[in-house]
């Protein structure tokens, strides 16, 4: 007597839910657990460049060279800095300094946190295969078990060996190295 299996779908979407719900907050607690982790002069580079990079300071700048300019061109008043605005050239040039290492620091470290992420994705894309790879073994000898012969498929026999990334690596070098990437232009 054959037995018939239907899903529940009502279950099966709830526990799908579920299971994406808790790798959505795992990620998000290993997330602030990076937050948390980070040294003082990464959360001031990171303050800095996500101020430097927001309308307010663009506007903070806008008024403060107006009023410089302002103030250093109205007949009448005491010129702390007049024509060619020599001072305002230096004080522009020390902060584009100070600007651009505060955004390079901030940078290397979403630099770090983006290979721990490319880390993690390898390391579980590697689990999946082994997984995957088990799985084609342990369906191989169900099937030869039940007399079915699957021993003229190419891809089988193919897919079920162990994925060895140090020969992938090689294969994509030596792919890029007899045809290297062309740089793509903006």
């Amino acid at each position: 007597m054959p037995v018939s299996i239907t899903p529940d779908t009502s279950t099966a979407q709830a526990r799908s839910n579920d299971l994406t719900g808790d790798n959505v907050e795992s990620m998000r607690q290993l997330e602030a657990q990076a937050m948390d982790r980070r040294s003082r002069a990464d959360r001031i580079a990171a303050f800095v460049a996500n101020f430097c990079g927001s309308m307010p300071f663009v506007w903070l700048h806008v008024l403060i060279f107006c009023l410089w300019l302002g103030w250093n061109s109205w007949p009448g008043l005491r010129h702390f800095d007049p024509y060619p605005y020599t001072f305002l050239t230096l004080v522009v040039s020390l902060e584009a300094i100070f600007l651009s290492a505060f955004i390079l620091i901030s940078q290397n470290y979403e630099l770090r946190i983006s290979d721990r992420r490319n880390q993690l994705d390898l390391q579980i894309n590697l689990l999946t295969e082994q997984e995957n790879t088990k799985t084609l073994q342990l369906l191989e000898q169900i099937a030869a078990k039940l007399g079915v012969d699957v021993s003229a498929d190419s891809d089988l026999r193919f897919l079920k060996q162990v994925t060895h990334p140090e020969k992938l690596i090689a294969q994509i070098e030596q792919s890029q190295q007899k045809s290297p990437a062309k740089p793509t232009s903006a």
